[in-house]
């Protein structure tokens, strides 16, 4: 199995998961020092997805890939042509565009990337997984860790927006499944937490987490715009804020796939929370929005 995007938050997880499933595992970096983050028995190739000759070497042999896009998109069909020439099987990280649920439904320039790569892959005849996670737990460290870091005030838009946010690591279970396991085919899967929570109520957990209250204070859209300027595009910013505005007021969307598939509950918030407590109140963390998912 190769897994591009490798060092990510998905991809890491999803590659010790399929070594603990006694699975060989290759693995594509972008940078060669990378190797020295996975485990030894990782076979680590060095490519690049903006020069689709690079991957021929972790190509080659291999029987499935782990895409994740990570590359403007202007090489994304000759990438595509050259998984259809070497391997049968391609999972692909994409993300809910297709959702009918209004909080997936805003403009947005990486959805359409993913629509594209989709369909690229569909043209192909390749065996294809599409595993599409909606809002990313770890988002909050992202969001949320600088302010309650300082003992801040985590002042943000809609507090009152609500999201069902997936653990990394069901994200990265199911995504393994699927690339080891038969059954998988031609699925499309929308991944999801287990509970819909307003974005005040997961500041709240993130508190109940490390023992104590963060205060919550609403930001207005304007004042969020101002935050984020010359840190994230302002397209991903406009998108962020109609998607929380849509989602004030009704329930987010959530599945039973993780559970389906793994045949355990999907992680809650709060235990996503309470697992990764210190790291609100250790390291640093750029604050800056990020678009969902990502990856």
């Amino acid at each position: 199995m190769l897994v591009t995007g490798a060092t990510g938050r998905v991809g890491r997880v999803v590659i010790d998961q399929l070594l603990d499933a006694g699975v060989p595992v290759r693995a594509l970096t972008h940078r060669s020092e990378a190797a020295a983050t996975l485990p030894t028995k990782v076979e680590v190739f060095t490519g690049d997805l903006t020069v689709p000759e690079s991957l021929d070497p972790a190509l080659n042999g291999a029987g499935a890939v782990f895409l994740v896009w990570t590359a403007p998109p202007r090489t994304a069909a000759a990438v595509v042509e050259r998984l259809a020439a070497h391997v049968r099987r391609v999972v692909f990280l994409s993300s809910p565009h297709q959702t009918p649920h209004p909080f997936f439904q805003q403009p947005n320039p990486m959805a359409a990337l993913h629509a594209d790569i989709e369909q690229l892959i569909a043209a192909t005849g390749l065996e294809s997984t599409i595993i599409r996670p909606g809002m990313f737990a770890s988002n909050s460290l992202t969001w949320w860790a600088p302010a309650i870091r300082a003992g801040e005030v985590v002042r943000w838009p809609y507090g009152a927006a609500e999201t069902a946010p997936v653990d990394d690591r069901d994200v990265a279970a199911v995504t393994t499944r699927t690339l080891y396991q038969d059954g998988h085919v031609g699925a499309d899967y929308v991944l999801t937490g287990p509970e819909s929570l307003t974005q005040a109520a997961q500041v709240g957990a993130i508190g109940d987490a490390l023992g104590h209250r963060i205060a919550f204070e609403e930001m207005t859209p304007d004042e969020f715009r101002s935050l984020s300027e010359g840190t994230a595009p302002s397209s991903a910013v406009d998108m962020l804020l109609a998607a929380w505005s849509t989602a004030v007021g009704q329930p987010a969307y959530v599945t039973t796939v993780v559970a389906d598939i793994l045949g355990t509950a999907p992680r809650t918030f709060r235990q996503w929370a309470a697992d990764h407590a210190t790291a609100f109140t250790e390291g640093s963390s750029p604050r800056r929005p990020r678009p969902a998912p990502a990856s």
